[in-house]
C-alpha cells in the first residue's frame, strides 16, 4: 500500500513514523513533510491546501490511503474534493469531510451541536459587532475567569482566558475588530470550568470506533503552566485520572451521543476526533472538539500504539473499524518540545541545530521533527517555533499487570521518562533553544497526594 501523509510538524512525523512500521506499508510520502518524515519516505512539495496539487500527487505515485493531519485542508473541504472527484473517490481518505470538520471549524457550531445532542459542556452564548451590549450582559452573568473563543479557525491562538470583567469585555472587543481575522467575526463566550484538563482521541468510521490512549499536554511556554499559551510544550500519556470508571463516562456521555449526533444529522465522518475534556469532580466535560489528533500528544500517543496503526486507518476507511482491533502498550510515554527563543511570539528562523549521533537511534527515544528544514548547503536549521518533539519511554521493566496508573511503580515510571528525554534534549542544540523542565512533575505530585 502506498501512504500519502498530508502535513509538515511533529505530529505528521509521528504518523509517518508508526505507519512506516506497517507490513502493509510498501511506499510511504508526506506532503510537504519535514526532514523527519525525510528519514521515513520521501518528501513531496506542494501544500495539503492546494487540492490540484495534492491530486496529480496522488495519481502520479499511485497512492492508496492519504492520511490528513492538519484541520485546515479537512475545515476547506478536501474530503469532498476526493468524494467527487471520479479519479479520487476510490482512494483511501482518512478525514472528515468539510460537514463533519465542521466541528472544529466553527466553535458556534461544536457548541451548538453539543447542545442539540446532551453532550456535557460548559453553558455559552455566540456573539457578533452587532449583539455586544447582549455580550457585555452575558460576560456580567458570568464569574471571573472569562473564556472568549474566535469561532473560526486561529491557529491555535483564538482562545483567551480573562481573569477580570473589563479585561474580557477589551478582549471582546479586539476579537470582534479583527485580532484573529475572520474567525473572530463571532466569538463563542462560555462559562469557565475548573478541574483537569486530559486530551482524549477516537478513530471511528462514523457508526463504530477505537479509543486511542490519553494524554495530558502542556500548553503554556512558562513551568508550572504560567506565561502566554502555545500549540503545546510536552505530553504524557497515560494519565491517573482516566480510570475505566472515568473512560466508561466519557464513552457514554460523550463518545456515542457524538457519533449518534452524526448520524441523525447525516454527517459522514471518517477519521480522528479530538475529545478535548475537563474531569471536573470526575465527571467529564467537553472543552472543544477537533477532527484530528493533537500535536504534541500524537507524539506521545503514537508510541503507546503497539498494532498496526496503518491497517486501523485502511479499516476506518473501509467502514470497518469494528474488525479492528487495538493493542496498547501499559509503557508509558513522555514528550518535551524544544521550541526556539521568543516563541509564542517573533522568533528566529535559520539557527544551525546540531544533534549528539548517539542520540539517533537511541531506544526508547523517539526525536520527532516539528520546525526544522534543510539550508541550502544541506545544514538542519530551525524554521518554525516549536523545533522538535522528544518523546521517551520509559524501560518496560514491568508488565502492565504488575501496576496500575495510582502506584508507586507508574510513579517510578514518569521518573524514568522523565531522566530519558531530558538527557536526550541535552543532546540537541541551537541558538536559543528552550524548553519546559517540568512535564510530568504534575503527575507526579498528583499521585504522590
Amino acid at each position: 500500500m502506498n501512504v500519502l501523509v498530508l502535513g509538515s510538524g511533529g505530529r505528521e512525523n509521528a504518523i509517518a513514523w508508526k505507519i512506516s512500521q506497517s507490513k502493509d506499508c510498501d511506499k510511504l510520502y508526506a506532503m510537504p513533510g519535514n526532514p523527519g518524515t525525510a528519514q521515513l519516505g520521501q518528501n513531496l512539495s506542494g501544500s495539503p491546501l492546494d487540492f490540484c496539487r495534492v491530486k496529480q500527487a496522488v495519481l502520479d505515485y499511485s497512492i492508496d490511503l492519504v492520511a490528513v493531519g492538519p484541520e485546515e485542508p479537512l475545515v476547506r473541504g478536501l474530503g469532498d474534493f476526493f468524494l467527487a472527484d471520479p479519479d479520487l473517490k476510490d482512494v483511501l481518505f482518512v478525514g472528515p469531510c468539510a460537514k463533519g470538520a465542521a466541528l472544529e471549524g466553527s466553535k458556534d457550531f461544536a457548541k451548538q451541536f453539543m447542545l442539540r445532542h446532551g453532550i456535557p459542556t460548559a453553558r455559552f452564548r455566540t456573539f457578533t459587532l452587532e449583539t455586544l451590549a447582549l455580550a457585555d450582559s452575558f460576560l456580567e452573568s458570568l464569574n471571573a475567569p472569562y473564556v472568549l473563543k474566535a469561532d473560526g479557525l486561529a491557529a491555535g491562538k483564538g482562545v483567551l482566558i480573562c481573569q477580570d470583567l473589563a479585561e474580557a469585555k477589551a478582549e471582546l472587543r479586539n476579537m470582534l475588530s479583527g485580532k484573529f481575522g475572520n474567525a473572530g467575526s463571532r466569538v463563542v463566550i462560555e462559562e469557565f470550568l475548573s478541574g483537569i484538563e486530559v486530551s482524549m482521541f477516537i478513530l471511528t468510521d462514523g457508526k463504530d470506533f477505537l479509543l486511542l490512549p490519553e494524554a495530558k499536554d502542556y500548553k503554556r511556554i512558562g513551568e508550572n503552566d504560567t506565561g502566554l499559551n502555545t500549540g503545546g510544550m510536552g505530553a504524557v500519556s497515560p494519565v491517573p485520572f482516566v480510570t475505566a470508571e472515568f473512560r466508561n463516562k466519557v464513552t457514554d456521555r460523550i463518545i456515542k451521543p457524538t457519533l449518534r449526533g452524526l448520524q441523525e444529522e447525516n454527517i459522514p465522518y471518517c477519521g480522528f476526533i479530538f475529545l478535548g475534556l475537563m474531569n471536573c469532580g470526575g465527571d467529564p466535560y467537553v472543552i472543544e472538539y477537533n477532527v484530528r489528533m493533537g500535536d504534541p500528544e500524537t507524539e506521545a500517543v503514537v508510541t503507546r500504539i503497539d498494532s498496526d496503526l496503518l491497517h486501523h486507518l485502511a479499516g476506518c476507511a473501509r467502514g470497518r473499524i469494528a474488525e479492528e482491533k487495538l493493542e496498547i502498550s501499559a509503557t508509558p510515554a513522555l514528550t518535551v518540545v524544544c521550541v526556539s527563543g521568543g516563541y509564542p511570539q517573533s522568533y528566529r528562523k535559520g539557527a544551525e541545530i546540531s544533534i549528539s549521533p548517539d542520540l539517533l537511534g537511541a531506544k526508547g527515544v523517539n526525536i520527532f521533527h516539528s520546525g526544522t528544514a534543510f539550508s541550502d548547503s544541506g545544514q538542519l536549521v530551525t524554521s518554525g517555533g516549536r523545533v522538535f518533539a522528544v518523546t521517551a519511554n520509559s524501560c518496560v521493566t514491568m508488565r502492565s499487570k504488575e501496576y496500575n496508573t495510582a502506584s508507586e511503580d507508574f510513579v517510578r515510571l514518569i521518573e524514568e521518562g522523565r531522566t530519558a528525554c531530558y538527557s536526550s534534549v541535552d543532546k540537541i542544540g541551537f541558538e536559543g533553544k528552550y524548553f519546559r523542565k517540568d512535564i510530568g512533575l504534575d503527575i507526579i505530585r498528583y499521585l504522590e497526594g
